[in-house]
């Protein structure tokens, strides 16, 4: 108990969750990191760019230790995943690690992930030290500066979130000068970390409220966050996607990414796409789930991702099992066969659909990438509309931004609130939307068009209509 008081009082340096040395030093983690004899997650990343294999990632975490490493072990050796994953507990997210404490020690099953400051770094080691594959943290902290130390210094390579991706998404009154604050002290050890030979690979959370996301505030956001990380030393930058349900727009949006690397970013960043399968309202039938699962995993491999987070047969249903994540890793990777290389898309549509994009995106975020200093300018322009982002939990965020599937299924803004868009591009969003300038119907109407939106896929599949909705 009072080592996690302590931490509580002087920081992650000084005391390491329910262990009791000290925080090892940066230079000592990267000798750890390289005795571990493994590549690193920005090493895999690379080898699959290199040779058009997607990489395959699960989503997982439990709260305790033995159960964290059974579960990691497990699924590397049922699936074989190119990535691993340890999510982290909604107390940790918020620095709360008293109240971790305290649900490890009465029922570890109570927390919704792995308290990896709790725990401490030493323990963080025997989880890397479980497996082959290399971890990444997942989260969804606005302040993950304790939680970092402990994860480098636990050997984890990839470290997912971002200023503005990890608060306004998730927190209502986390002001997003602080959060822009800590994550650039994440990404400033990122950098001094490369300097010593370990580049981190840093993943942004582009998924952002992960209901009808436009495909270019998702990808503008990530952006911005990526300058801002190439600014304190990242070398290597996963900008995650999506997928928004819509084959052409996806892979547009997915080859987008390179294109807008090159526009905006150090040529000496690698930058890597990463596609989120399907995170809205999924099927609740198993045949119907996976489906959807390998149409994500042909999207990611036809919008050339570097890697694919993948989705479990049980989504409709809460926190999948072990089985059926082992089952969903399957199954995605399946879309990696050459058997496949005659799947195609149609190109011509793809390459009008990703410069609309481009033209989007460099809309949004050329306005604030002029400013000399970019925090302010990202807090300013959030206060004032010009960024925003849909059905945020935020007060600083407008959330005036409301998104409406096309009569194909493709994700456009109905309202783009103060997003400093053309003329030219909210034009062609009213087209594909058949609407005029004025948005008609009532708000009756709308709430029911958005709800039919959200629940796409079950709709599609026939679910919405035989078992009363989702």
């Amino acid at each position: 108990m009072s080592n996690v008081t302590a931490l509580g009082k002087t920081g992650p340096s000084h005391v390491s969750g329910v262990g009791t040395r000290v925080l090892p030093q940066l230079a000592e983690s990267v000798d750890y990191i390289r005795s571990l004899g493994k590549p690193t997650a920005a090493e895999v990343l690379d080898r699959a760019k290199n040779t058009g294999r997607v990489a395959i990632q699960p989503r997982c975490g439990v709260g305790g230790h033995e159960d964290m490493k059974n579960l990691l072990s497990s699924l590397e050796r049922e699936a074989a995943p190119d990535v691993l994953t340890v999510t982290i507990d909604s107390h940790t997210r918020l620095k709360r690690f008293e109240q971790a404490w305290r649900s490890l020690n009465l029922n570890p099953a109570d927390l919704n992930g792995y308290p990896l400051v709790t725990h401490g770094w030493e323990r963080g080691r025997e989880l890397n030290e479980a497996v082959v594959a290399p971890i990444e943290v997942r989260h969804g902290s606005p302040d993950a500066r304790a939680l970092f130390e402990v994860a480098v210094a636990s050997g984890i390579t990839s470290f997912e979130g971002g200023g503005i991706s990890y608060n306004l998404p998730y927190s209502k009154a986390v002001p997003l000068k602080e959060s822009l604050a800590a994550w650039r002290t994440v990404d400033r050890q990122c950098g001094e970390l490369a300097s010593l030979g370990v580049d981190i690979d840093r993943e942004l959370f582009g998924t952002l409220t992960a209901v009808l996301v436009p495909p270019s505030i998702s990808l503008a956001i990530s952006i911005l966050e990526a300058v801002s990380a190439a600014q304190e030393g990242v070398r290597c930058i996963s900008v995650s996607y999506p997928q928004g349900g819509h084959l052409v727009q996806d892979i547009a949006a997915l080859r987008a990414i390179p294109r807008l690397a090159e526009r905006y970013l150090p040529k000496t960043v690698r930058v890597h796409a990463v596609l989120h399968e399907f995170m809205g309202v999924f099927p609740r039938k198993r045949a119907n789930a996976e489906d959807l699962i390998l149409y994500g995993a042909l999207v990611a491999r036809l919008g050339g991702a570097s890697k694919l987070i993948t989705k479990t047969h049980q989504e409709a249903y809460g926190i999948p099992d072990r089985q059926a994540n082992i089952d969903g890793l399957r199954l995605a990777d399946r879309a990696n066969s050459a058997l496949l290389d005659f799947v195609t898309i149609e190109e011509g549509r793809v390459e009008e659909e990703l410069a609309c994009i481009l033209a989007e995106v460099g809309e949004i975020v050329e306005p604030v990438l002029e400013s000399p200093h970019l925090a302010p300018a990202i807090v300013e322009a959030f206060a004032c509309g010009k960024l925003d982002i849909p059905f945020s939990a935020s007060r600083y965020a407008r959330s005036a931004i409301i998104p409406k599937r096309d009569r194909e299924g493709a994700i456009r803004y109905l309202s783009a609130g103060d997003l400093p868009l053309s003329r030219r591009s909210l034009q062609r969003n009213r087209e594909l939307l058949h609407r005029t300038e004025a948005a008609d119907g009532d708000i009756g109407d709308l709430l029911t068009e958005l709800t039919r939106d959200i629940n796409y896929f079950p709709a599609l599949f026939g679910e919405a209509d035989s078992e009363g909705g989702q």
